[in-house]
């Protein structure tokens, strides 16, 4: 039984991670259906990962369950949703850093400072594969710091939220277009926990969410930022 939970989780983990780069890619157009079986038949498995991996991939809000209809694409958020999406994060993210902040160790600011050389050192893009370990490094920035507080309901309130997936959505065949100002900005709150200044990791939090929020919706071109400011694409 051991076995066969841990090779399901495997594959549910590498179906997950096929389908995100797919639709981050745009692979998959907004309002596409996702069908269980024919997934199984493209990855050569069986449906139970493939129901596992969607369930995570709609817990980020990139794609919907659709009653008698299954899965399909998300749109891309308009503006208005966008800026909803941030204002939960800066509910929680900001209180996560002052929580650890008081009580970092040596061994979550060792991986913090991995995830943030990870992010230094990471491609950028153009296309998901190109920048996959900084999405991956920028990732595991933020849900280290959930973790480390120490609360698990902030922790699941931060899991529902699927921030970082709805902020790469916008990179679309760009590449990733501010990663100098994130990593900085990861710097100065990574510099606020190692002192466990709390006051100064929540305000640096605070800042890079209202960085990133304002970016997003002023960058970049194209279909997906016709989308992000509430215009059909095409249109």
């Amino acid at each position: 039984m051991a076995k066969h939970s841990i090779g399901r989780e495997v594959l549910a983990d590498q179906v997950y991670a096929a389908l995100l780069e797919a639709l981050l890619d745009s692979a998959y157009e907004p309002g596409q259906a996702i069908g269980i079986e024919q997934v199984s038949r493209d990855f050569g498995v069986s449906a139970t990962p493939v129901r596992e991996a969607m369930a995570r991939l709609e817990s980020t809000g990139i794609v919907k369950r659709v009653a008698l209809r299954g899965y399909t694409v998300a749109p891309l958020p308009t503006e208005q949703e966008y800026r909803d999406l941030m204002d939960a994060r800066l509910v929680i993210e900001p209180v996560n850093a002052r929580l650890v902040a008081a009580r970092i160790s040596d061994e979550l600011l060792t991986e913090l400072e991995a995830s943030l050389e990870q992010q230094r050192s990471a491609p950028v893009g153009p296309s998901f594969s190109d920048y996959r370990q900084y999405f991956e490094a920028d990732e595991k920035f933020h849900h280290l710091i959930a973790e480390g507080a120490g609360n698990d309901y902030l922790l699941a309130s931060y899991n529902a939220l699927g921030g970082l997936v709805q902020r790469f959505r916008q990179f679309g065949a760009t590449g990733v277009s501010d990663g100098n100002q994130a990593i900085a900005e990861h710097t100065a709150v990574l510099n606020a926990l190692r002192k466990g200044d709390a006051v100064a990791a929540e305000a640096h939090m605070i800042a890079h969410l209202v960085a990133v929020r304002e970016r997003t919706v002023a960058d970049g071109s194209g279909p997906e930022t016709e989308a992000l400011h509430g215009e059909p694409p095409g249109e």
